[in-house]
Parts: structure tokens; sequence; C-alpha cells
């Protein structure tokens, strides 16, 4: 079973979107909140379960229409990289 890391990219891309989220719906926020935080667990088991990403050695996790977890891995952990609304562009 490999690590999961998150980002420090990734940690602030989660909280924007949250915050955004909570300023209209707190109760929605809390619920995208930890569906995105457990979207991620399989893959400590599981690294390559979900689909290749649209850059170059990284994996994507639809958790939602429009919620997607990029991630990588490596030899030692699994490093969640964005968090991003499905419109967004990789940075």
């Amino acid at each position: 079973m490999l690590p999961i890391v998150w980002r420090a990219r990734a940690r602030d891309d989660l909280a924007k979107i949250i915050m955004y989220i909570a300023e209209k719906n707190p109760p929605a926020a809390r619920c995208l909140h930890i569906a995105i935080q457990a979207s991620v667990l399989p893959v400590a088991r599981h690294p390559y379960v979900f689909k290749g990403g649209r850059v170059t050695n990284t994996r994507e996790i639809v958790v939602r229409p429009n919620d997607v977890v990029v991630y990588r891995v490596t030899a030692s952990a699994v490093e969640v990289l964005n968090v991003l609304h499905a419109r967004q562009k990789y940075r």
C-alpha cells in the first residue's frame, strides 16, 4: 500500500473550492469535501484504478461531474497534485 501525499497546491485548490461553495451552501461544501477526500483513498491500494490524465504521468479521479482530482504515482507514494473544476485547465 502506498501512502497518499497531498501537495500544497492540491490542498489550496481544495480549500478554495470548499470555501467558494460554503458561501452559498455550507452543507453541500461539507459533502463535497468528504467526497473528494474519500475518492482518493482507493488509490493507496490500487493506484492505477483511475484513467490516465490529460497530462503525461498523471491520473484523474472524477469525483462528481465537475470535480476532478489529479494525481501521480511514484515509486514511494501517490501524490495528489490538483483538485479542480472540470472546466479549469491544468496549471
